[in-house]
């Protein structure tokens, strides 16, 4: 007869959540860092941003399609989707 308890399954038990640990932050990390699991955006065409409905800043507040911005003179766009 043994005096000291039987600690396997508490050694076990910590291995257990040991290693869980181990899986959970690099799990974390993969995904923190990489883009493997995001689709992948797509390419915005001409007719679609001439199409996009612009509004103004300021006491004016007037609407127009985007294709206006480059009909007599050149422009640079840049098309940003927020998420949401």
């Amino acid at each position: 007869i043994s005096f000291l308890p039987d600690f396997g399954i508490f050694t076990m038990g910590m291995w257990s959540i040991g290693l869980g640990a181990i899986g959970a932050a690099v799990t974390g990390i993969v995904l923190a860092n990489t883009d493997i699991f995001l689709s992948k955006p797509e390419k915005a065409t001409l007719e679609f941003l001439e199409e996009i409905e612009l509004k103004t800043l300021g006491s004016e507040q007037r609407t127009f399609k985007a294709g206006e911005l480059w009909k007599k003179n050149g422009a640079v766009i840049m098309a940003v989707r927020r998420p949401g």
